[in-house]
């Protein structure tokens, strides 16, 4: 019915889509309540036409309750998971393809503190009674991509640069950033990003 995914290991627009509304379709065998997830990294930068590649899994940023507040997704809905296990075997996905990475633990983002703003600025699209997917702001993204950037490097750097982010934009990222690592290093190692990506004014305002 739904069409089977052809890579074991990396999603594309149409092949997240296809396990979205499989992920739909179990949740509604199953009779679940209307479960709304909060996505960010890959997985939101292709669902919100951001950036086109592809990504390994969907990372699960927060949940949205009844109330349309930001809940902490740790654990993630019981049910929830075991539909995303039904949908990784039918569509030879990770057992992880769905998971609550970057929010886990006390050092997640969510714990740690979402940018102000955030909620507002989602991207939402429904796949039926039971599920909608909110996708993080291009703001957003820059702020999480410029954390990750200046720790980690490599494909966050690239999603970074891809964003065309403004000297604003880096500015708030920057201040963000700074409060998730307070730390003398990590101000003088985003300084020399910063600098390294042509944004100088950005890193001596820091």
């Amino acid at each position: 019915m739904f069409g089977a995914i052809n890579t074991a290991m990396r999603l594309d627009q149409e092949q997240m889509e296809t396990a979205f509304r499989l992920l739909e379709y179990h949740l509604s065998r199953q009779k679940a309540g209307l479960i709304r997830l909060v996505v960010c990294g890959g997985s939101a930068l292709i669902g919100a036409e951001l950036v086109a590649r592809t990504t390994k899994d969907v990372d699960v940023l927060a949940l949205l309750n009844s109330s349309g507040m930001l809940v902490d997704p740790e654990p993630l809905p019981q049910g929830l998971l075991e539909a995303s296990v039904i949908v990784a075997d039918e569509l030879n996905l990770p057992k992880d393809w769905l998971n609550n990475g970057p929010s886990s633990g006390e050092g997640g983002l969510f714990r740690m503190g979402l940018p102000i703003g955030l909620a507002e600025r989602l991207m939402v699209r429904s796949f039926g009674k039971h599920l909608k997917v909110y996708f993080i702001s291009r703001l957003d993204q820059i702020f999480f991509k410029l954390y990750a950037a200046v720790d980690q490097g490599g494909y966050h750097t690239e999603d970074l640069l891809a964003l065309d982010p403004s000297e604003d934009e880096l500015a708030q990222g920057a201040c963000w950033a700074m409060t998730h690592d307070v730390s003398d290093g990590f101000r003088m190692v985003l300084g020399l990003f910063l600098k390294e990506l042509g944004y100088e004014s950005v890193a001596e305002k820091l």
